[in-house]
């Protein structure tokens, strides 16, 4: 077997114990499920690393609650400077989140990830990490415009994805959806579907990768 480690948030990792994966429980956050990915990789070698959970989808996706979603690239989309309406990335302001060479925060993933979300039945696109997520129809907007195709947000792909880019590891994020970006209204929230397409996804992704005729690290 491919051995798989599985990051998740405490609420996001129970329905995903019983899979044959290595399922790692982060706090809330990026900086927590880097850490969390860290101290993983540090006990116990991986040759795949998938943030998993829940996650809200961009009205522009198509997505419903109870969709899946599987990246296509993991981006920090808060790491960066406002200059008066005009978003800077951290390549505009001559910045870079590694100390040896230009990098913006945006993390590919694995090679295999496309024939994986055609095989999932899953949506495939770029997924947002944000420290706090968007609470207003204008603050979407914004974001779709700045990020063509965007199919969700979240809270900890990046963070995964930095800790598994150091480490030299393969990484996608895989998520349930369980609302739209946007006004935060908790009663169209659909966690429990969410959850369940997330364990779905992922048990049948554990089974494509340990079944192994994509992987090629």
């Amino acid at each position: 077997m491919i051995p798989l480690i599985v990051v998740a948030t405490a609420a996001e990792a129970a329905p995903l114990s019983t899979l044959p994966a290595r399922v790692v429980v982060s706090g809330v956050g990026p900086v927590a499920a880097a850490l969390a990915t860290a101290r993983a990789l540090g006990e116990a070698p991986a040759s795949v690393v998938i943030s998993a959970g829940i996650a809200g989808a961009f009205g522009s996706s198509g997505l419903q609650p109870g969709d899946l979603a599987l990246s296509s690239r993991i981006i920090q989309a808060d790491l960066g400077a406002w200059d008066g309406d005009e978003w800077l990335p951290l390549d505009a302001l001559g910045l870079s989140v590694s100390p040896q060479q230009p990098h913006a925060a945006e993390f590919d993933i694995w090679s295999g990830a496309s024939h994986a979300a055609h095989t999932l039945g899953a949506a495939f696109g770029p997924m947002l990490t944000l420290s706090a997520v968007t609470g207003d129809a204008n603050g979407a907007a914004r974001l779709e415009a700045r990020y063509p195709g965007v199919l969700t947000e979240g809270m900890e792909g990046a963070g995964v994805a930095h800790a598994a880019w150091l480490a030299g590891v393969p990484v996608m994020e895989l998520r349930g959806v369980s609302n739209r970006v946007g006004p935060r209204d908790r009663s169209a929230w659909k966690i429990g579907e969410a959850l369940g397409a997330t364990r779905a996804g992922l048990a049948r992704l554990c089974d494509l990768l340990n079944g192994s005729t994509l992987l090629s690290l």
